[in-house]
């Protein structure tokens, strides 16, 4: 027998971890069920004993969702993932599972509101130690991080501000103080930044965004080594039930066969859209990876293989020029939503960052004139065109 191809990205999102049943079908199949039936009891007995190797239940496992597993798994470059419901579910799970009442948490402090609360809010609520550090400040990771740690939380780019992190080198003091390093990796997505590459030891995502990118259904995922997922994190998941519905893991499959395509496209108009907005007068300033304004350039390019789908810009006027800038859209959506085929823009203050309040908007540099906006599909001369007709009115 020939030894297998080894093969690429586009072929890898398209048959990696596929299961085929006896019938041979082409597409996944959509395995619609809550549990699994066994030959004799005594069947039963050495499955949950761990003896045999058989699905059981559809909250521990599913033929469906074990496919995504493994075809995520594959083009991340992990030795093992698994499914969740939703993105907050696989942060909210990566970050618990290993913790307990005393251990001491440093995080990035440019966190999508919700990973802010778990850090700021819930962890507290169970007795564990939370310090916050600004994600570009090298002294401030080395002393947060120079005694015991137990986890390092961080998004890069962050949402929606885009900072960078430099990834190897907080692992590496994350590392040297005994912590595991957690990587939000959602707007780089696993094509354009691959965090295990540079010291990171999980990986979560939001499937929710580019991997379904057409904002149909909800999903995550975290990924990391064989035996964390299996020691650590599996008898977290099975016992607490984040996981995924299998119709759910069919519709992400599905979407997965086009993410090379997607994100590439949504990169340059990004990328033409950032340099339109970074000359516009009524910008205060534009915010792109790749942009020669953008103060982590060369970081983030060190890091990344593209600037990725998102643009933030803010507004002189704050929050009733950028009010009046999103209602004056005729393309672009305003929706909290980012990753889809559809241009979207959101206004953070007032949405997905309202909770964690000014104070701390304010050290993120989050201002009521800031507008993220996660470029579409569409011909990105009818989003430019979309974009000045909207200038024009405000």
């Amino acid at each position: 027998m020939s030894e297998p191809l080894k093969t690429r990205l586009a072929t890898d999102l398209i048959h990696a971890g596929r299961i085929r049943t006896d019938l041979e079908e082409n597409a996944e199949a959509l395995f619609l069920t809550s549990g699994f039936t066994y030959e004799s009891a005594d069947m039963a007995e050495a499955v949950f004993a761990n003896q045999i190797e058989h699905f059981q239940y559809s909250r521990f496992a599913n033929p469906t969702v074990t496919m995504l597993e493994q075809k995520l798994a594959k083009i991340e470059g992990a030795e093992a993932c698994r499914a969740t419901a939703t993105g907050m579910a696989a942060v909210h799970a990566a970050v618990m599972c290993g913790l307990k009442a005393g251990s001491r948490v440093v995080a990035s402090r440019a966190l999508f509101g919700s990973c802010h609360w778990i850090v700021s809010t819930l962890l507290p609520q169970y007795g564990m130690e939370s310090v916050f550090v600004d994600g570009g400040d090298m002294d401030a990771w080395q002393a947060a991080l120079s005694q015991p740690t137990a986890l390092v939380l961080l998004e890069s780019p962050s949402n929606p501000m885009l900072d960078i992190v430099d990834l190897r080198a907080v692992c590496d003091l994350a590392h040297a103080a005994g912590a595991i390093v957690v990587v939000d990796n959602v707007f780089a997505t696993p094509l354009l930044q691959k965090p295990l590459e540079l010291g990171a030891d999980v990986v979560v995502y939001s499937a929710t965004k580019h991997m379904d990118g057409q904002g149909r259904v909800l999903g995550g995922a975290v990924l990391g080594t064989k035996q964390w997922i299996e020691d650590v994190f599996q008898p977290f998941f099975r016992n607490t039930g984040p996981s995924l519905s299998p119709f759910n893991a069919w519709v992400i499959l599905k979407g997965l066969e086009t993410l090379h395509l997607r994100v590439k496209a949504q990169s340059e108009s990004a990328e033409r859209i950032a340099q339109f907005l970074d000359g516009q007068p009524k910008v205060k300033r534009a915010l792109y990876p790749t942009l020669a304004s953008f103060a982590q350039r060369e970081l983030a390019m060190r890091q990344m293989s593209g600037g990725g789908t998102l643009v933030t810009f803010e507004l002189h006027g704050g929050k009733e020029e950028a009010f009046r800038m999103l209602n004056a859209f005729q393309i672009i959506t305003v929706s909290n939503n980012l990753g889809d085929t559809k241009s979207l823009a959101t206004h953070p203050a007032t949405t997905t960052h309202m909770r964690i309040g000014a104070e701390e908007r304010a050290k993120l540099g989050i201002t009521d004139g800031t507008i993220r906006l996660s470029v579409g599909l569409e011909d990105v001369e009818d989003l430019l065109e979309d974009l000045t007709q909207a200038f024009a009115k405000v």
